[in-house]
């Protein structure tokens, strides 16, 4: 892993890095000590990993859990070059949008094409992560992502044993016949979150997402509303599920306290 800048604000640490040109961010308390919870984050289809949202719910977890918390950009996202393909993708889904057809099938055909990328990058990542003091080899891991952020994390959870817990959304079974079986391999609590209304997603390809978990713990999380209209009050929830899979007992340790310092 190769730090490219840093930055501090309201005692959070920024840090972007490099890992295998893998380009992501690391948030994490300044003068963090010792392992600590870590969560992922999965960004949306056209945004990338420092978009305002990412970062917001990054300082959230640090501050108020003492979480770190990382991104990458996906594959033809952020600072990561665009392939052939990838335009042809984006110009489809463009193209579908302005004739008023379904995207579902095609959003989900996309998905599973940049997750044979995008998985075993997150799973580098997640190892590289894993060497730095302020993280630690054995603390628990979620992960969270909903959209495209969603549609690359039902595969890397289904593939990823080190998580503990994840927060999915905004994603179904439109598109590829194997994403049932890959998401009846998730064992791990999940929390499901899908808009009634949804104009990208159907319905009945949500739920029959969420019903083909195999997670003995999975809650399911629908509002009303089309796919950009998720209410923000979501997030306070996925903060207490996180806190309640990932944080056990009193918060990780940082420079500030009197314990450590020797106060």
């Amino acid at each position: 892993m190769h730090f490219t800048s840093e930055a501090t604000s309201d005692g959070v640490l920024e840090r972007l890095f490099t890992v295998d040109d893998i380009p992501g961010v690391l948030w994490s308390p300044a003068g963090a000590i010792g392992a600590r919870p870590l969560l992922l984050v999965g960004h949306g289809g056209g945004r990338h990993k420092t978009a305002p949202g990412m970062a917001l719910r990054a300082h959230r977890y640090v501050t108020a859990l003492g979480f770190a918390v990382a991104a990458i950009d996906a594959p033809g996202h952020g600072d990561r070059p665009k392939t052939e393909q990838d335009d042809q993708r984006v110009a489809g889904i463009r193209e579908r949008v302005a004739a008023g057809e379904p995207l579902g099938p095609h959003i989900a055909h996309y998905n599973a094409e940049l997750s044979v990328r995008a998985v075993p990058e997150w799973r580098i990542v997640l190892d590289a992560l894993q060497e730095l003091d302020c993280v630690g080899p054995d603390g628990p891991i979620g992960y969270v992502g909903v959209s495209m952020g969603g549609g690359i994390g039902v595969r890397f959870v289904a593939a990823e044993p080190r998580i503990t817990a994840a927060v999915l959304g905004l994603v179904g079974l439109a598109g590829p016949t194997d994403l049932a079986e890959v998401a009846a391999r998730i064992t791990v609590p999940v929390e499901f979150l899908m808009q009634w209304d949804d104009e990208m997603v159907p319905r009945d390809s949500s739920l029959g997402l969420f019903d083909a978990f195999g997670s003995t713990e999975k809650t399911l999380h629908a509002n009303p509303g089309g796919h950009g209209e998720m209410p923000v009050f979501e997030r306070d929830s996925s903060e207490r599920f996180f806190t309640r899979h990932l944080l056990g007992g009193a918060a990780p340790a940082t420079a500030d306290d009197p314990a450590v310092a020797g106060g």
